[in-house]
């Protein structure tokens, strides 16, 4: 075995003695799991050399910008299963001189343990790593490629060998006792080469898709753009607080929001995803709850309008219910506005706007066009009817995205079961 593997660079505790059995082809302790035909388990830390990373200190900006690459959590969600040959940050000799950081060879396989559990990159030139990351230079003995692609088919499974109260962490003693099934090298490149072509393949499936579904979404918005850049005989500009009342929603403090309370709260964080669910137990407030066929509006981070289509429901103080003025706007003509209108807010707010906000007070001056209600239920049927074949090609690309991705996971569950 070449000398790469003599040392682990890491210190703290020893290997733990527990087992954690394996779901695909990664395990804590030798597993009793039986390996495919010519494959077999090893411990990973005798087939690759496991180091640690670490960060200069940020009180010393000298230790900072410099010639060596430096990995962080952000730069791993970017490159996520790719290969990484640039990072936000960069250190230099004297960052790495005076911190536990070390200066990995190219192919060094990285992944990230803490908090955001499961990223996984290949240097693509010498680099350093965060303290956020475990790290294998491998040997002779193993593909680095073939190890990336074992730990991308782990995914959530990976959280198995996590532990924390707060943040999700695994833990040194777990990743020393990590073992691995595989077969000889020439096997494994032969599964790497099958696996890259149809990845490769996969990923401009993908990009087709999300290309198409983004098309989609370009395409209604100029629909909307058309309808109120387009104004005729009758069309008037009227302050928002003309024609509806915003209500806010309450303000509620974390030991309020229980996954067992008796009333969902919708929040900004679902507000579009209708996931991640807080309930509470607090009383509803006549004016404070939405229902279905409510005008709903996010005026922070989710950002936009939504007519509510679930069950009734506490709403977040970021949210407002948007009652309109029936004598002058129609309810579903508002929520077109609206969400014409958010556009032309990011727009205000500039293009490196990351998280959109609007107060009340400015919301409601805002000069929007009005056409008489008379006009305003035959706009309203046309966008219904934009809306739902727009609604109809998102289904159809998202179920795509959705499909391109059990395909992944069929593809290396296969690969790492010996059947590929």
């Amino acid at each position: 075995m070449k000398a790469v593997l003599k040392a682990t660079e890491t210190r703290g505790r020893s290997a733990s003695t527990r087992s954690i059995a394996p779901k695909h082809a990664l395990a804590v302790g030798m597993p009793s799991t039986p390996a495919p035909k010519g494959w077999r388990w090893s411990a990973l830390t005798e087939l690759a050399r496991l180091e640690s990373g670490h960060t200069p200190s940020r009180r010393h900006p000298e230790y900072w910008g410099g010639t060596i690459p430096w990995i962080s959590i952000g730069d791993a969600s970017a490159h996520d299963g790719r290969r990484i040959e640039d990072t936000r940050e960069t250190t230099n000799e004297l960052g790495i001189a005076n911190s536990s950081a070390r200066v990995l060879p190219v192919n060094t396989v990285c992944l990230s343990r803490t908090a955001s559990v499961g990223y996984v990159v290949v240097m693509g030139r010498p680099m350093a790593t965060s303290q956020d990351f475990v790290n294998w230079v491998c040997s002779e003995q193993l593909d680095h490629n073939f190890l990336k692609y074992l730990l991308i088919a782990e995914d959530e499974d990976l959280l198995r060998f996590a532990s924390g109260s707060v943040h999700q962490t695994i833990y040194f003693p777990e990743v020393k006792a990590f073992h691995i099934c595989h077969p000889p090298i020439s096997e494994q490149r032969r599964i790497v080469a099958l696996l890259d072509a149809a990845f490769e393949g996969l990923a401009t499936a993908a990009a087709n898709a999300a290309r198409n579904l983004q098309n989609a979404r370009d395409l209604f918005e100029s629909h909307l753009a058309e309808v109120f850049n387009r104004r005729g005989e009758g069309w008037v500009e009227r302050r928002l607080e003309e024609v509806c009342v915003l209500v806010n929603g309450r303000a509620y403090k974390k030991p309020e929001m229980l996954q067992s309370g008796k009333y969902p709260l919708l929040r900004v964080g679902n507000f579009f995803t209708n996931r991640d669910w807080y309930y509470s137990d607090l009383e509803l407030d006549a004016e404070k709850y939405c229902d279905r066929g409510d005008l709903l509006y996010a005026w922070s981070a989710s950002f936009g309008p939504r007519i509510w289509d679930g069950e009734r429901s506490i709403y977040h103080y970021h949210i407002w219910k948007v009652l309109p003025r029936i004598e002058v706007v129609q309810l579903k003509f508002l929520f077109y506005l609206l969400q014409w209108d958010v556009e032309q807010i990011k727009q205000a707010q500039g293009t490196g706007t990351t998280m959109l906000h609007v107060s009340k007070g400015s919301m409601e001056a805002r000069a929007l066009p009005i056409p008489p209600l008379a006009l305003q239920l035959p706009m309203t049927e046309t966008l219904d009817q934009l809306n739902s074949e727009t609604q109809r090609l998102i289904a159809l690309y998202e179920q795509k995205q959705g499909e391109l991705v059990s395909l992944k996971k069929s593809l290396l569950h296969q690969a790492f079961s010996g059947a590929l």
